[in-house]
């Protein structure tokens, strides 16, 4: 449940209309007669563990059913620990079959670190710690697949590595050598390190230890945060060219004629920076790239899937023309990564810029699609390689819906049922006076919220706590000039700390939040 009221009234039906989004995703199906939901993408009928890890951002809100999506991609993990990408159980076009179809895309190494990132956001919003601990098993073995099978694992860097694709997605660069798109690996197929798989695993491998820790298992814990950390390391040093991250660092010589390729900004890397394998400075870098070339692009945004694209076709598919799908279409899914990446770093206008721009476009046309050509004009099934092209993209709204959660309203859960925040409210931002927040999951009922005001003569801010008995670290962003002389938490001085993230000026403070409490923060005069 996400219930929101503002002073200007239009992020209400911002959150709405995602809802809406959202339900038009849902998936079900039955699996050896056990009842399966989960989120689809708008591009393909089917139920894939990419897809649906990623929307449960959004979809945790929502879904009472959290768990038997990954549950039944966890029964069917091979012994070696590999995951398959979909299942699908209703005919798909040109079939006839009516079988249930379970399928691991080769070229993909991906998959793995999602499915745990989707076991540990079912456990966040379930918060059933006995149902995580029978899983694990699972999550580590999957994590452990690729760092030991040689199609996802390079041995000489220590990092994930896989066939030349764009970026994330499920077809490779076969230089000619196939009449339409490839998804096998074969004898010359061109390798190579994508940051995006690296950023992915080192996220995972956090939220690993994070969930084998809740459950007391601390080896296991420390182990996985070392592997995470020594992977950071090594992805960094050899994938960040000092702008941005390098989009394919390449395993197999390959130059691919008619285009910069060391110039290539890829969908994933604001990823990057939310999954915490970027430096802040790297951060910084990052999306200073991204706003120059905003200035610099003809693109109605600058949520490229890469950019500049590769040439036209050059994948298999004429389709694949420069601006089309993949290959440097549009992706409110970026916008939602670099929205939720700036209000972290020091760039708030800026991700508030963003959220704005796809409110206003989702509320103009009531549609939202997976990509866009560079002109504004959304995919369509004649101009897209995928079966279908729905106008509720759950992928792009469930990241808009994470920045503006995570981001501007500042809620993030760090473990299960809200039970340790992060509570950064960034509305100094925005013209709004009032506004009250409150979110809960569907699957527990776990909540937390807050009213929050400010004079108008910018004297004060107010912060009224809805929330049961969590841990909550409160970084709290500060109007400009607006000097804090004291914190008071119910009625007495709490001590606090300014910090600055980039041009912005934080409070800071930790408490534990009994049923509720109230925050005055006083500047100076």
């Amino acid at each position: 449940m996400i219930d929101i009221k503002t002073s200007s009234g239009k992020w209400e039906k911002f959150t709405a209309q995602i809802e809406q989004f959202l339900a038009a995703d849902t998936i079900e199906l039955t699996v050896e007669g056990e009842k399966v939901h989960g989120y689809r993408s708008p591009d393909s009928p089917a139920l894939w563990i990419r897809d649906h890890s990623d929307i449960l951002r959004g979809g945790k809100y929502f879904a009472q059913d959290m768990k038997s999506a990954v549950e039944v991609f966890a029964q069917t993990q091979a012994a070696n620990g590999r995951i398959f990408d979909f299942i699908i159980t209703t005919p798909e076009k040109k079939e006839a079959e009516n079988w249930e179809k379970w399928v691991r895309v080769q070229v993909e190494a991906d998959v793995e670190y999602r499915f745990v990132k989707a076991a540990f956001t079912a456990w966040q919003a379930a918060g059933d710690d006995e149902w995580l601990a029978g899983l694990l098993p699972n999550l580590e073995k999957a994590l452990a697949y690729s760092m030991a099978h040689p199609w996802r694992w390079d041995e000489q860097y220590g990092l994930i590595k896989r066939p030349y694709t764009i970026d994330t997605w499920d077809f490779d660069y076969t230089a000619g050598r196939t009449k339409w798109l490839n998804f096998r690996i074969t004898p010359d197929t061109f390798w190579g390190i994508f940051h995006g798989d690296n950023s992915g695993f080192y996220e995972a491998a956090n939220l690993l230890a994070v969930m084998f820790r809740s459950v007391g298992e601390s080896v296991r814990a420390d182990y996985w945060s070392c592997v995470a950390e020594e992977l950071r390391r090594r992805a960094n040093q050899l994938l960040f060219n000092g702008r941005f991250y390098t989009h394919f660092y390449k395993l197999t010589p390959v130059k691919i004629d008619g285009v910069d390729e060391a110039e290539q900004l890829s969908l994933s890397t604001p990823m990057a920076i939310n999954r915490g394998m970027a430096t802040h400075e790297m951060a910084v870098a990052i999306l200073q790239e991204y706003r120059q070339r905003k200035k610099n692009s003809s693109a109605f945004a600058e949520w490229f899937g890469i950019d500049p694209p590769f040439p036209d076709g050059i994948f298999g598919d004429e389709k694949l023309s420069g601006g089309a799908y993949i290959n440097g279409g549009i992706f409110p899914l970026t916008g939602g990564e670099l929205s939720r990446a700036a209000f972290e770093h020091g760039f708030e206008e800026y991700g508030l810029q963003t959220l704005e721009q796809y409110r206003t476009m989702i509320g103009e046309t009531g549609e939202t699609y997976l990509w866009y050509l560079p002109d504004g004009s959304p995919a369509t099934e004649e101009n897209s390689t995928s079966p279908e092209a729905t106008p509720t993209d759950g992928w792009g709204s469930s990241a808009m819906l994470h920045a503006f959660l995570e981001g501007l309203c500042g809620i993030r859960d760090t473990e299960h049922s809200f039970r340790k925040v992060v509570c950064s409210p960034r509305w100094a931002v925005t013209d709004e006076n009032e506004v009250e927040i409150n979110i809960s999951y569907a699957a527990s009922e776990a909540y937390f919220g807050y009213q929050f005001s400010r004079r108008e003569n910018g004297s004060e801010m107010r912060l009224k706590i809805r929330a049961n008995n969590p841990e909550v670290d409160f970084h709290i962003l500060m109007p400009q000039n607006f000097i804090p002389e004291a914190v008071f938490l119910q009625g007495r001085k709490k001590e606090f700390r300014l910090k600055q993230i980039e041009d912005s000026i934080y409070v800071d403070f930790f408490t534990q939040v009994s049923g509720g409490a109230e925050i005055v923060i006083k500047a100076k005069k």
